[in-house]
């Protein structure tokens, strides 16, 4: 096993010592469930309300291989980085050095192919010839917020993001998704919440690791105000909500590494080691009624 690959596993270790196990983990912490210390203090959040995982071959052969790890960002706004104060304040930017702080001696390249409005069919439509361009070892897909917001129907979007991760593993190269921002209006929306659901079916189904976004940003808006990791239309993220977001994806590679690749006999049949999610917050409602939140425009 080459050094950079024993060394990542060294640090998804450690990782893990403040995670939750693996196979019993509750849908929702306890009081007092410990959180990765590694995080910075405002993007600390536990693990069950963090991400679900699976295990990353291309990253851990490239690893192996010593060669540079190439990584695709792909999705919407929250990837082109609109709300960010420069491009270096951007997620896929702050990901890189995040990956290559966790990595020593690993040199890591994240291609940034947001655009901002696009929804999941747009970036199925244009990721063929993004993958043969870039040729990642991992793409990392933030997807659903704008799907959500179209009222795009959700069976149609489950189909389209399946096929696509279907396509990608075929290909042998990774994938991470990543699921919708949380704001205290979109979480009154129960569209909204349905496809934060199905992203996470999807990633089950699909066995690929998910980083469970709007779950953090709920908790860690449960110690600040929402605004204090949305940009001024309190919808984009801003620099500190961008720094969180590429710290919970590099944390998600990190402990994926740990985890054995399955055997092609069992490929079909096991289920894959995963976190329960945690409900997305219930609908407001008077009298029975939804209360639906004012839908910003798609950007």
């Amino acid at each position: 096993m080459a050094f950079p690959l024993a060394a990542a596993i060294a640090v998804g270790l450690n990782l893990l010592v403040a995670a939750p196990a693996l196979s019993q983990a509750p849908a929702s912490p306890p009081p007092g469930e410990s959180v990765d210390q590694s995080l910075s203090p405002e993007c600390r959040v536990p693990g069950s309300r963090l991400y679900t995982l699976a295990s990353l071959r291309g990253v851990k052969r490239a690893l192996r291989e010593q060669r540079a790890t190439k990584v695709l960002a792909i999705g919407s706004s929250s990837t082109a980085g609109i709300g960010a104060s420069s491009p270096m304040a951007t997620y896929p930017a702050r990901l890189e050095g995040e990956l290559e702080k966790l990595f020593p001696n690993v040199e890591v390249d994240v291609v940034n192919r947001g655009l901002a409005g696009e929804i999941a069919a747009g970036a199925a439509r244009r990721m063929k010839d993004t993958v043969a361009e870039v040729e990642p070892d991992l793409v990392v897909w933030q997807v659903g917020t704008n799907d959500a917001i179209a009222r795009v129907e959700v069976d149609s979007f489950a189909a389209s993001m399946a096929e696509t991760v279907e396509w990608l593993k075929g290909h042998k190269i990774d994938v991470v998704l990543v699921d919708p921002q949380y704001t205290a209006s979109l979480a009154k929306d129960d569209y909204y919440a349905a496809m934060v659901k199905t992203i996470e079916e999807v990633a089950r189904k699909s066995r690929v690791p998910l980083v469970r976004r709007y779950e953090a940003m709920r908790f860690m808006a449960g110690r600040a105000k929402d605004d204090a990791y949305l940009a001024r239309d309190h919808f984009h993220l801003n620099d500190l909500g961008y720094r969180c977001m590429a710290e919970h994806v590099a944390r998600a590679v990190t402990v994926g590494l740990l985890l054995a690749d399955p055997s092609p006999s069992s490929a079909d049949s096991a289920t894959p080691p995963r976190v329960e999610a945690a409900a997305p917050a219930a609908p407001a409602t008077t009298a029975g009624s939804t209360v639906p939140p004012p839908a910003p425009t798609p950007r």
